[in-house]
């Protein structure tokens, strides 16, 4: 009798393989060509017994480590072999945190039976405040390079929220889809997929951005403030990798112009201290915020009167940033406290993560404010 050659088929009950001296296996959903969906128990399978159609896996769990997966099921052991761990603010290290702040982007490796399958690791934990947008790329780029060389298996715990969300971005990015689109694309494949509620705004986001994570857009450093303030209130020890660097010392300035939105040109807004003149900020710190309602935005503004300026004629008092690495009161856990300058320590501003309410009415949270009387502008 001639051997039965791989054939991969679907049915309305489920997902099933049949490849050579195997007998039937539930297999995870087929979204597009060489892409997967599925979830732990699928993974386990794959590095276990090998499949005549994966290659490519993409670990979307509270771990990157493959130990996670000894955890979920005892006794088992898959082989690995790393290949690099990338960290997103620090050196490397054996565990998921380097001990100087630095948290685990991802980790890359092969695994499994003879160590065919290339895995990839993320740390991403199914939470509606747990930052998705900062993981995005990486996950992407692995899926868009694992199709071009085999096929890629996207699996979380239940297959329901992280890898739903992680493959409704790839269908967002790659066929220009809107987040509702793209969703509802992949339901026409996996109808019970569910990313939970953060990972949607995030989506939203992510659309809003022209399908990509610009760090240089309002709506990521506004999203990135948020997730800060978060942590800090749960009382996590401050993560200052996410602060900006500091502008005022020469390496860092040079690298951020570079990077800045006008191409590496001169010419950028810069923000010195008045007295001194270090540089404490350039334009790409600056948060941006919708003005308020002026005078008629303050509990405390009781008259009635038609003679107050108009806010939309006026200009704010104060710059909002993103916390900078000169900000030392910051990074020491302080709730509130001045800003002063590094250099001279002449008073610059305030810092609040509650909130600090603009001169133009809107409220900033958390906010780092500079006061443009004890500021310049100038040009880098």
């Amino acid at each position: 009798m001639q051997e039965m050659p791989p054939v991969l088929f679907k049915q309305y009950t489920g997902r099933f393989l049949i490849s050579q001296n195997s007998s039937p296996a539930i297999m995870p959903h087929l979204v597009r060509e060489n892409l997967f969906i599925g979830n732990i128990t699928d993974a386990v399978d794959v590095l276990q017994n090998g499949s005549a159609t994966v290659t490519h896996i993409l670990s979307v769990l509270s771990s990157a480590l493959i130990s996670f997966f000894s955890e979920y099921k005892k006794g088992l052991t898959i082989p690995t072999k790393e290949i690099t761990k990338v960290y997103a603010g620090g050196g490397a290290s054996a565990s998921e945190d380097d001990g100087s702040g630095g948290k685990l982007l991802y980790l890359l490796e092969y695994a499994g039976k003879d160590l065919k399958l290339v895995r990839m690791g993320v740390p991403v934990r199914d939470m509606e405040s747990e930052n998705l947008l900062d993981y995005l790329e990486v996950c992407l780029d692995f899926i868009d390079k694992s199709r071009k060389e085999g096929s890629v298996l996207v699996h979380c715990f239940a297959g329901v929220s992280r890898s739903a969300a992680i493959i409704t971005a790839y269908l967002m990015r790659t066929e220009q889809l809107s987040q509702e689109d793209a969703l509802g694309s992949l339901r026409q494949s996996c109808e019970f997929v569910c990313p939970n509620d953060g990972f949607l705004n995030q989506l939203k986001m992510y659309e809003d951005m022209g399908f990509k994570v610009d760090h240089a857009s309002p709506i990521y450093k506004s999203f990135r403030l948020k997730i800060l303030g978060e942590s800090y209130y749960r009382g996590d020890k401050i993560d200052s990798s996410k602060f900006g660097a500091d502008p005022g010392l020469p390496s860092e300035v040079t690298s951020q112009v570079e990077s800045s939105p006008i191409g590496g040109k001169t010419g950028t807004s810069a923000f010195r201290c008045k007295k001194c003149r270090r540089l404490v900020a350039v334009q790409d710190n600056v948060v941006d915020h919708i003005p308020g309602q002026g005078e008629t935005s303050f509990e405390w503004h009781k008259r009635k009167s038609s003679n107050y300026n108009n806010f939309e004629d006026s200009e704010c008092s104060s710059i909002f940033v993103e916390p900078l690495k000169w900000m030392t009161a910051v990074e020491e856990g302080a709730m509130e406290g001045k800003l002063s300058c590094a250099h001279c320590e002449a008073r610059l501003g305030y810092f609040n993560w509650s909130g600090i309410q603009c001169s133009c009415g809107s409220w900033i949270t958390p906010a780092f404010q500079l006061h443009r009387s004890r500021v310049d502008m100038s040009s880098v």
